[in-house]
């Protein structure tokens, strides 16, 4: 899945590990697209390098908007997001790193 963001040159794609801090994920992939057209064709090849190796999404919201597409892989959780609403949201500000609490990684 990663690869997929890589090879749509998806723009900083940060995995944080949330494991044990919440249970609807243990991994949380938060990557940035240039235009909502481009946010919409990284959550489409997401969706279908998932499915091609057996793990269909559980869910998809947003991409009528694409300003913010999330795609729930169950213990992955990606986010792919316009630059102003990953400002906004502030997803990294919001798991990042505190102590011991879990670890984000720049892929």
């Amino acid at each position: 899945m990663i690869k997929a963001l890589e090879d749509l040159k998806a723009r900083d794609i940060v995995e944080l590990d949330v494991t044990g801090r919440t249970s609807i994920a243990d991994i949380i992939v938060v990557a940035g697209g240039t235009s909502s057209r481009h946010v919409k064709s990284i959550a489409d090849e997401v969706i279908k390098q998932t499915k091609k190796a057996g793990l269909p999404p559980l869910g998809v919201e947003g991409q009528r908007e694409a300003e913010w597409v999330l795609v729930d892989l169950g213990d992955i959780v990606v986010h792919i997001m316009l630059p102003r609403a990953r400002e906004f949201y502030g997803l990294e500000r919001m798991w990042s790193v505190d102590g011991d609490s879990g670890s984000a990684a720049a892929v």
